[in-house]
């Protein structure tokens, strides 16, 4: 009976409590009334149905406003029962000057035996309640999962009630804190990090949750570091800024970030830097719905722009980023225009006329193909998106009067081995080369590696196969990349194009290479696994080496040459670098032109080796559609 009244809806329960208070405070007015007469008389409480009508609405609806029913009375902490306090002291003094208003005849003691009185009713009940379906709880506790909290904190203390009611039971807290050793929280004792193999032993746990509160990521990730030799699963709460903004709520564990992994803290920005061309401008992002560009677009809309031209050729895409962009409070709170449009980089005219038509000044072009694989099978389309698509961009861009024009690069256009890297690699020679022609335009592009969580990137891949039971697929034991996580990439580029003076090319600072296959390695064991080798064959998931896919290096590189100079911004460089006058990129873009219109893939990754591109092109091609033809005996060979 009583288990099934707790486990009633949230509004039942509401209802009952209010009745119950209503029940409460007017008992507690007869009973002072009686405590401090020694009798009821009716005559003289019937003259003050006034004052307990007043103290009642008065007092319920102060009960309502403190949030007292929105309190979970199995969570219930020191701050609720606070805040009951705190309500009936609002209580008796609206019953003491509800009888100095009325004039009534009640003693002046009156008060405050009712205050005493009223406490006793409306708190003790909430404490009863509380301590029974602990006691419930406690029944059922062999069934809940143990599980060890890192982090006595706020973080912790407050992961530890909102788990009250979930399949995780905390056993135990461990903390760095040397103040914080041997003491209680919320009950359950706080250990030091050294003992942490002994609790997992003596409480058969199999997750470690971390409730690290705003830690820096170096900080996380040398905790981290310290649980991977364990064979325990380790889990996280959501970000603090994500809980406050109510993104997410304390209890929604998830798998432990990557970067808390990699352990880099994020460069901090430079507010006027962010906003130099952005804040009261029109601002285009090409390629709004990808990873990178609808980052842009959600970093962007809060520095003010005066509207937001989000161009996209996927259409789902588009629709996904502008309904995300108009849920935000800075859109609602700053009446920014969002127009949201459709269409190709590839079509100069159209871009041309959208730059015209909404009087765009900065221009952020994200739109690319960025897959190595499937560049490398789609040859043709890849120069023409990445090559021309930014080639026409940027003569629209001239002609239509944009201020401004930033292109996101990547480190693969560094010495590249695929077409992807050295078609953004001739995509920045194009910037330079129209940089040079002329100055109404500023041009500039930045450089960087790997994004976490970006469309092709192996984090989710490699979490995928985990979950599935492996294998993990790594494509060769001595690949390294550079990652940088999407928001700080972002932000950086915002930043770059604020201190471009023309032809500009950024650098951003990517911190230290990672090792994939050691990255694989630390994502199996935080979730609990072995790994299964020679050496442990009786593990629970392998790795297998796939090889290296077309046009894949083992690793990447940001600079071409040595002549780097720093900016005013510490996580940017300025890289000096060789290029093409106009007038050379101009003959090499026609005859490309020529090579992709009559479908001569070879061709096509010869004119990129003769570039300075620095292209070191393999000697196969992979393009599908070439190669079909080629084995069909429809496409001439160029020698």
């Amino acid at each position: 009976m009583l288990e099934a009244l707790f486990e009633s809806s949230r509004t039942t329960k509401r209802i009952i409590s209010l009745i119950y208070d209503t029940i409460a405070i007017v008992s507690a007015f007869y009973l002072a009334a009686f405590l401090r007469l020694g009798t009821f008389d009716s005559q003289f409480l019937d003259k003050d149905i006034l004052v307990v009508s007043i103290t009642l609405v008065v007092s319920l609806g102060v009960f309502i406003r403190m949030g007292m029913y929105r309190a979970i009375l199995r969570y219930m902490s020191t701050p609720a029962m606070l805040t009951i306090v705190g309500c009936v002291v609002i209580s008796a003094l609206v019953l003491a000057t509800a009888s100095f208003l009325t004039q009534s005849m009640l003693p002046r003691s009156m008060p405050f035996i009712y205050f005493t009185i009223a406490l006793l009713l409306v708190g003790a009940p909430r404490l009863l309640v509380r301590s029974v379906i602990m006691m419930i709880n406690r029944r059922g506790k062999d069934s809940k999962e143990p599980v060890i909290v890192y982090g006595a904190g706020y973080t912790g203390h407050q992961l530890t009630l909102a788990l009250q009611g979930s399949q995780y039971k905390p056993v135990a807290f461990v903390d760095d804190n040397p103040a914080l050793h041997g003491t209680m929280v919320a009950n359950i004792k706080v250990h030091k990090p050294r003992n942490i193999e002994a609790l997992i032993r003596n409480h058969r746990c199999n997750k470690i949750l971390l409730a690290l509160g705003s830690t820096p990521n170096s900080r996380r990730a040398q905790v981290i570091q310290r649980l991977e030799s364990l064979a325990v699963s380790v889990q996280t709460v959501p970000a603090i800024p994500d809980i406050l903004s109510g993104k997410a709520r304390i209890e929604h564990i998830k798998d432990v970030e990557i970067e808390d992994l990699l352990g880099r803290d994020p460069v901090a920005s430079q507010p006027e830097l962010m906003g130099a061309c952005i804040t009261d401008k029109v601002v285009m992002v090409t390629g709004a719905g990808g990873s990178i560009g609808s980052e842009l677009c959600r970093q962007i809309i809060q520095h003010r722009p005066r509207a937001i031209v989000l161009f996209e050729l996927n259409e789902f895409s588009l629709y996904n980023i502008e309904r995300e962009l108009r849920d935000t409070p800075d859109y609602k709170k700053n009446h920014i225009d969002l127009y949201s449009i459709l269409g190709s980089v590839q079509k100069e005219h159209r871009v041309e006329t959208i730059m015209r038509s909404f009087g765009v000044q900065t221009v952020y072009h994200a739109a690319a193909y960025k897959h190595v694989p499937l560049v490398e099978h789609n040859i043709v389309e890849g120069v023409r998106n990445n090559v021309y698509g930014t080639w026409y961009s940027a003569e629209a861009a001239i002609r239509a009067g944009v201020e401004s024009f930033v292109l996101v690069s990547t480190d693969k256009a560094v010495r590249p081995t695929n077409i992807m890297g050295a078609s953004k690699r001739l995509a920045e020679l194009v910037l330079q080369g129209l940089a040079k022609r002329q100055t109404g335009t500023t041009f500039s592009m930045v450089r960087f590696g790997n994004v976490l969580g970006s469309s092709g990137s192996v984090v989710p891949l490699f979490r995928s196969q985990i979950k599935s039971g492996g294998p993990v697929t790594v494509t060769h034991p001595e690949m390294v990349r550079y990652f940088m996580t999407i928001p700080e990439a972002a932000k950086l580029v915002l930043q770059a194009g604020s201190i471009a003076t023309g032809g500009d090319v950024f650098v951003l600072d990517m911190g230290e290479p990672v090792k994939i296959v050691d990255l694989a390695k630390r994502m199996i064991h935080l979730s609990g696994l072995e790994i299964k080798s020679d050496k442990s064959p009786n593990g629970d998931i392998s790795i297998e080496y796939t090889g290296l896919r077309p046009g894949e290096k083992l690793y990447e590189e940001l600079l071409i040459g040595n002549n780097v100079s720093g900016t005013q911004h510490p996580g940017i460089l300025r890289a000096e670098e060789d290029y093409l006058s106009w007038e050379e990129t101009k003959i090499l873009l026609d005859e490309l032109d020529v090579a992709c219109h009559s479908y001569q893939c070879d061709r096509v990754k010869q004119l990129l080796v003769e570039a300075p591109t620095d292209y070191h092109a393999s000697v196969m091609i992979s393009d599908a559609v070439w190669r079909q033809r080629q084995n069909t005996g429809k496409l001439r060979i160029v020698n």
